[in-house]
């Protein structure tokens, strides 16, 4: 584990940095330099169609990279620092490719304290996708993390096991209209009431972690289980069999889940099942990000 003058300085000289944040744990990289950003694309086999997000330590570090109207300031008003992506016209500062050649940039005031403290310490705007090599789950430990991509990494940062546990909602706000990309733990229903609507459609292809198939383990995933086949694992919601660990959540508690599903996948992964059964979980609220992200652990989406 390193200190945050180790990660600045990796930074810096243009390598990668473990990054913990409140959703996953990031491979960071120095957004304004396409050489460091290559890296991370290439550490994580990730298609370089797909736009990275801009991690920055505050709102007007926000707007030095990104234009932001009214309705962008009163999102990032109500749910900054947190898992909120918003992706507006692109100003300054954040390279090409990790626009994935868009006229727009995807940023973001993570809620972490130590990554907010190293973004200050750097002073500058930061890519940090999940340390995920593409298309695994995403880690949200710090051992997870290093187990996929910290040999691909100058320093890293522990920060603990991540609170909310799914990536961040993202909202574009381009052109005079709100649309939703990505569910996460800002639910539709908050932005709405912050925002005042949210239009339909927008541009898929503006958001990270929108590939068909995601997040996904080794073993194939079954969705909607009541009970698990032979050889197989159910992730259970609410009142479940067998050892504790293997419970999304007893409580019902949606939070719980969000923050558990990325690690379960990847502990049930370990034993090598035939497959990984998972419970129905109910679609409202944080429900929307979570059966997103099993429909593409599934490799489906619809």
């Amino acid at each position: 584990m390193s200190d945050i003058g180790a990660a600045v300085a990796a930074l810096r000289s243009g390598d990668l940095v473990i990054l913990p944040t409140e959703t996953v744990y990031g491979l960071a990289a120095d957004a304004g330099n396409a050489g460091a950003v290559a890296k991370v694309f290439e550490a994580k086999g990730r298609p370089r169609f797909n736009p990275l997000i801009a991690h920055v330590a505050d709102a007007m570090a926000a707007e030095r990279i990104a234009r932001f109207d009214d309705i962008a300031r009163r999102l990032a008003e109500a749910f900054w620092p947190g898992p909120l992506t918003i992706v507006a016209p692109w100003r300054d500062g954040v390279c090409d490719l990790a626009r994935a050649g868009l006229d727009s940039v995807a940023v973001r005031v993570p809620g972490h304290s130590g990554a907010r403290a190293l973004l200050a310490a750097f002073g500058g705007p930061v890519v940090a996708p999940s340390a995920n090599r593409s298309g695994r789950p995403s880690p949200t430990t710090f051992a997870d993390a290093m187990e996929e991509t910290g040999a691909f990494a100058a320093a890293g940062l522990d920060g603990g096991p991540c609170a909310v546990g799914v990536e961040s909602t993202v909202v574009s706000v381009l052109d005079g209209q709100v649309s939703l990309l990505r569910p996460g733990a800002v639910t539709r229903e908050e932005i709405t009431v912050v925002a005042g609507r949210l239009d339909e459609g927008g541009e898929g292809a503006r958001s990270p972690g929108r590939l068909t198939r995601h997040y996904a383990p080794e073993a194939p995933v079954r969705l909607n289980a009541i009970v698990a086949a032979p050889g197989e694992i159910l992730l259970g919601f609410g009142a479940v069999q067998g050892p504790d660990r293997w419970a999304l959540s007893r409580g019902n508690d949606l939070r719980e889940a969000a923050a558990n599903l990325f690690r379960l996948l990847r502990e049930a992964d370990r034993e090598k099942p035939s497959g990984i059964a998972i419970a129905s979980i109910p679609p409202e609220g944080l429900g929307e990000a979570i059966n997103d992200r099993l429909k593409r652990a599934a490799g489906f989406v619809g």
